[in-house]
């Protein structure tokens, strides 16, 4: 498979580990958006959390023990927890991918930031259901 994500987790490409277990591998992001910004995969090939209904909980203890190593070591007042899935969305490595990026009181970012978006709700809700 030409899986980036399985690649690290075989150890034939070079990651900086922050977790590990037996279902997920946490490593930190290359090109992150805060100090720390981590991602949580699983170590079984998962294109992304909307094609594979059971992925999320096998990783979700992961997602929270490094939210905490982030918050615990690096003094994160917060942490984002986010998963792109779909080229549309931004998603770059087709390998089921959790980001947790940690926030700090004197820098918000994204925590911070909405979107100019006029919609009716009942439109949308109407169309939902």
């Amino acid at each position: 498979m030409d899986c980036l994500f399985c690649k690290i987790i075989a150890g034939d490409i070079p990651s900086k580990k922050v977790y590990e277990d037996d279902v997920a591998f946490a490593f930190l992001d290359i090109s992150p958006w805060q100090k720390g910004h981590t991602l949580v995969i699983p170590k079984r090939h998962s294109v992304d959390v909307l094609e594979d209904d059971e992925v999320l909980a096998e990783i979700g203890h992961a997602v929270a023990r490094v939210g905490r190593l982030l918050k615990d070591k690096l003094g994160a007042d917060a942490c984002n927890v986010v998963s792109n899935a779909g080229g549309a969305s931004g998603q770059e490595v087709f390998h089921t991918h959790v980001h947790v990026i940690p926030r700090f009181a004197d820098n918000p970012g994204i925590g911070n930031m909405r979107a100019e978006v006029t919609a009716d709700l009942d439109e949308v809700h109407q169309t939902l259901v």
